[in-house]
């Protein structure tokens, strides 16, 4: 398939199946939540995308599904295989086409460098949790080489330190590597053509995608977590950055990935009349 009949049959493929959705969402039916599913099948039929899947994906909601964010693409990848809502940065609420698309899967759009609204960004999911409904979030906060996982921002984990009628929230990390084009191995200079980040031109790289053969993607389900193992939303993130990205170090080299150390549980406060300096070695120790 040409790049040009690739995007012309990618942009009859999104007319069609927009209005479809666009009444879904409006009537509030419950094909609504499903049919997202079946568009990014779709697009990856037509993109020539093939998803292999390792671990066992969790599949009763609510779950956080939190993962490392390499391309555009990986929100084709990841709404054909879990029924759920993004989060996303605000500004693609408006974008043409992508910010309409985005909300008709009903995307959950948040402003990461303002803290003063973070406990109503954390109250947006809460509620998605409540209905049950499954999030897939990108903690990253953008889009990176796909070879290393940024630092994960912890302040979204706050939403999984409340409970869902009693319940923990379930977190599950998953990994994502695009490996292989045409069965050969995804090589370093390969990979820009499939990575999107920086100040890459977005019309430019879909293009450049678009001429490239099939290519293959490794979805890696961890264990799922919950915060009951941990101290802080702070602690869970950083274990499941590093559990995250142990998963790619492992699908990008092709060498079984190292266990990830246990969680670490709180320091219980020292006694009183205790030295003020034996909660300090302890934690160095």
């Amino acid at each position: 398939m040409t790049p040009l009949i690739r995007l012309l049959a990618l942009a009859f493929w999104s007319a069609a199946c927009t209005p479809i959705q666009t009444v879904g969402v409006f009537f509030k039916r419950k094909y609504a939540r499903r049919f997202p599913m079946f568009y990014h099948r779709g697009v990856l039929r037509i993109l020539g995308i093939n998803i292999i899947r390792k671990g066992e994906m969790r599949t009763v909601a609510p779950t956080l599904f939190v993962a490392n964010h390499i391309s555009y693409l990986d929100i084709f990848v990841l709404g054909a295989v879990i029924e759920g809502s993004f989060v996303a940065k605000s500004e693609i609420s408006g974008w043409p086409v992508a910010g309409y698309l985005a909300r008709l899967q009903r995307t959950i759009f948040v402003e990461r460098e303002r803290r003063a609204a973070a406990g109503a960004q954390r109250d947006m999911l809460q509620s998605r949790f409540e209905e049950p409904a499954n999030v897939i979030l990108f903690p990253e906060g953008t889009s990176f080489d796909g070879a290393r996982v940024l630092p994960f921002k912890s302040a979204l984990f706050a939403a999984a330190e409340r409970q869902v009628d009693g319940h923990p929230v379930i977190v599950q990390p998953l990994s994502i590597a695009y490996v292989a084009v045409d069965g050969l191995p995804l090589t370093r200079a390969q990979r820009p053509s499939v990575a999107w980040y920086g100040d890459m031109a977005l019309l430019p790289h879909i293009w450049e995608f678009a001429k490239a053969g099939r290519t293959t993607v490794t979805l890696d389900f961890h264990p799922p977590i919950s915060m009951e193992s941990y101290a802080n939303r702070r602690t869970m993130a950083a274990d499941c950055r590093e559990i995250v990205a142990s998963g790619v170090r492992s699908l990008v080299s092709g060498r079984p990935a190292l266990p990830p150390p246990p969680p670490q549980p709180a320091l219980p406060a020292p006694e009183d009349g205790a030295p003020a300096a034996a909660a300090t070695i302890a934690q160095n120790a």
